[in-house]
Formats: C-alpha cells, structure tokens, sequence
C-alpha cells in the first residue's frame, strides 16, 4: 500500500489512522500483534524494528530469544474491526546477530526465498497457487478439559439435529447434504457475502464461494490464483476477516481439519501451475491429460515427498481425523484426472493453456501457509530438475475410485501417513529437498518437528471419551 513512511503518514493524517497495528507470524501459522499511536512510528522503527520474544513465537530457544519485527509497508490496510481506526500491517522477523538482519526461519522470508529458488532453477519465473478454504460457520462453540470433566460442545442452527425445536420452521440441511443448497438452507449467505466483499476490499481476490458438503454450517471460498508469497498473505488476511466477520454477527467459525465425527472434514486443496515468460508450461495437448512432462515431474516430486510434506501441509492431530476413507478426502498417494480419491486431482475442466494446473488435495488450513506453499513448490522443483516420473514410481494414473478398488489393488498404492506422528517420522528421513537454495533450514526443519511431536503428545497423552465406552466395563 505504501513506498515508505512519508506516505503512511500523509495517508494517516488524511484519513484520520489513530494506531498502527503490527502483524507477526509465528511457527504454528498464528497472527500475534504489537499496536503503537501513528505518531510512534519513525525512520527508526523502519529500520532497526521493534524488539520482541522469539521463543514465544516457537523461533528461538529462552536464553537467545530475542528478535526484532519490521513492518512491510506494502501489506498495510485498515482494519475493518477496531473501534478507533487503525491501519494493520504485517511485519518481517530479523535477529540481532551482528547487527540486525533477516531471520533464515521467518515463514514469510522462507517464501520469498522459494520464490526466488524457482527463479534461478530456470524452471519457471511465476508459481501459481489457488488455494480452497473449507470452514464451518457455527452458533455455539464449548469445551472443558478438566481432569473429572471431558466434553466439547458445538451447534448449528441449519444442522438436523435442530429440528426437534419449538422454534424450528424446517429447512434444516440433512447430514452430508450441504454442497450447494440454496436459499432458506443457505442461511449463511448474506454473511459470507459480506466476508467476500471484505476480502476483495483488502486485496484479496475471490473466484467464488458457497456451502459445502458438511450440513452443520459448513462453506468454501476460493481464492484467486497468486504466487506463493502472495497466497500466504492472502491466507492469512482471509482467515483473520472471515473469523472476525462471524464474531461481529454472533457466530463463530473453525477451519479445524475434522470438528465433526461422521461429517465432511475442512480441507485446503490448493490448485498449482507454472508459468515462464509469461507462458504456462504445464500444458502439452498431446500428453496424459493435457499435461506436459514438466507438470507430471512436478507431480511426481509432490507424490514422492507427500509424506514429509504433510508434517507441514497438515500440522495437526485432528489433520488425521479428515484423512480417513469415505469423505472425499484421500487416503492414498496417487494422481489422477477429476478423481478426489487422489492425493493429486487434474480438474477434468481447466482445458486451455493457461489454466492447465493439479491440485494438491490433502492440505488443510491448520498449516502455516507460507511454509506449505513454500514446500510445495519446493517438491514440484525437485520433481521437475529430477525428472521424477509419477508413472514410473507407481503413483498412477488411477483414474477409478481408488476407495472400491479391491483390496489386492489398493495395496499396491502407498498411503499417506495415518497421523501426525507418522508424517513427523517421514518429514525427519526426507527434507533435504526443502534445503536447497538455502529455503529452509535445519534449525526450522528441526523446530517444526519438535512443535509437532509436542502436539501428538498432548493428545496422545489425553483421555478420550470414546475409550470409557469401549474399556470402562472391563
């Protein structure tokens, strides 16, 4: 939004900003905020930042903790949610190591280092991500973890469960029946309209949106294709104006992979193509699908690495939960042409050059997603100077329901990693794809699989109240 502070200030004097607001991201993909008054910010916080602890954003270990943020005066907005008006921005994480300079383990550096990975490969000058965000939109959100009291409470008034009320007057969407309903189901129009409108308003293009599969609320926006590093802002500007665009209407929203036992789970599917000079080079009319070579390479290197990339695309227990047969989520590493059976879905549909593209199924939105997009990428390069060929690795095509394939047959297809603790395991013996180019680091490597074995142990660790059914009597 703005080329350097005389502009900010002219714009905040103009248009009456009282503070500026600083997003930073941490490891797990959270926004955390630091806020100051407009006439705060100087030349000096432009360049030597604005200190603050590294260890609690899952960067740093105590004892050599501290960072320092600067803001990127490009990614300024006003916040559409703040009582005073406040201009937001997003900010990039440095260290104090022989003066201040860019941390090698800022999720937002490491996209940008990705982006330029690609670059000097040759292989293409412009990534193109689209991603899909699932969510559902709900009425009551509960929770106790005491030691003698275990339960989790949620609702929806659309949800069948509601029709039993006094006050029910039916169109009430049944289990499993939510994709596309329309209007009275559709209760949530008006307010993921007004979601969509924010999110064009702040620079975040939207393809199109409407209700999902799941009948308790659930929904999917599409956004726009950009570029890695782009798409990760767009993430998460998304994922901060459509949970706050609920709260402000009394509702509540989670993006949780799996909130409900016997529904359809939230997924992230992200569309992906490569251009070159301005051309797609992942079109070819004569190859599988109208994929060139260079696409099946890519998919090849996404296929071969699936199951370290999920310790980053899926960094959550409850990630494991969606990926289970049944739900149109998939189970096994393949690819195939308009099949959501497969890890890799070719849009039967995406004909012309410049749309020709794959989609990447398995993600879901509790990842970080300048990590995911950055890994991705980092796949699809491998797979391509690597001429990884998705056939001759046996990856497919498979272009049947893989779930009824006889036994025999699905036992030739390797499957994805069956929870968190199993992608963390792949992701250890299969990163150095991720290092090239100096992208990712070890220190990161090694950070995100200690946040991931944290998290399998806080739930493995834990009661579930499925168990007193099956073993309490025993």
């Amino acid at each position: 939004m703005f080329k350097d502070l005389k502009e900010l200030k002219a714009f905040c004097h103009t248009n009456d900003v009282k503070f500026i607001d600083f997003k930073v991201i941490d490891l797990a993909g959270r926004w955390h905020h630091l806020t100051i008054t407009v006439d705060r910010i100087t030349e000096h916080t432009l360049e030597d930042g604005i200190g603050f602890d590294g260890s609690s954003y899952g960067f740093l270990t105590v004892e050599k903790s501290d960072m320092v943020f600067i803001p990127d005066l490009s990614t300024a907005f006003i916040d559409p949610f703040t009582k005073r008006k406040t201009l937001t921005m997003m900010a990039d994480i440095y260290t104090l190591d022989h003066g201040v300079k860019r941390y090698e383990g800022d999720p937002r550096y490491i996209s940008s280092k990705a982006e330029e990975y690609m670059k000097e490969s040759g292989i293409a000058d412009q990534s193109s991500f689209g991603p899909e965000f699932e969510f559902y939109i709900l009425d009551h959100f509960s929770y106790r973890l005491d030691p003698h009291h275990i339960m989790v409470k949620l609702d929806a008034e659309q949800a069948e469960w509601n029709t039993h009320c006094d006050d029910n007057l039916g169109f009430k969407v049944p289990h499993h029946g939510g994709y596309h309903v329309d209007i009275p189901f559709d209760i949530n129009y008006d307010l993921r309209n007004e979601m969509v409108l924010l999110l064009e308003e702040n620079g975040v293009p939207v393809k199109y949106h409407h209700p999902e599969v799941g009948g308790p609320g659930q929904l999917e926006i599409e956004l726009s294709f950009g570029n890695a590093h782009d798409m990760a802002d767009r993430t998460m500007l998304l994922k901060y104006i459509v949970k706050n665009t609920a709260l402000k209407a009394g509702k509540t929203v989670t993006f949780m992979p799996k909130p409900f036992h016997k529904e359809a789970g939230n997924g992230m599917h992200v569309h992906f193509h490569l251009f070159k000079d301005g051309d797609p080079i992942f079109y070819d009319e004569n190859g599988y699908s109208g994929m060139s070579q260079t696409a099946l390479y890519a998919i090849g290197g996404m296929l071969k690495h699936a199951a370290s990339l999920l310790a980053i695309t899926n960094p959550s227990t409850n990630s494991y939960k969606r990926l289970v047969p049944g739900y149109e989520a998939p189970v096994s590493i393949c690819f195939a042409t308009a099949n959501r059976s497969a890890v890799i879905r070719i849009p039967g549909y995406a004909n012309r050059p410049s749309e020709k593209r794959f989609e990447f199924r398995s993600s879901d939105a509790t990842c970080n997603p300048y990590l995911a997009y950055s890994a991705l990428l980092m796949a699809a390069i491998d797979g391509i100077k690597n001429k990884i060929d998705p056939t001759a690795e046996g990856f497919g095509p498979y272009d049947v329901n893989i779930f009824d394939l006889p036994d025999e047959e699905k036992a030739k297809i390797k499957g994805l990693p069956k929870s968190l603790t199993e992608a963390t395991d792949a992701l250890l013996e299969d990163y150095d794809y991720l290092l090239e180019g100096g992208v990712f680091t070890k220190e990161l490597v090694m950070n995100i699989v200690k946040q991931n074995r944290c998290n399998s142990a806080a739930i493995d660790n834990m009661p579930h109240p499925k168990e007193f059914e099956m073993y309490f009597d025993l």
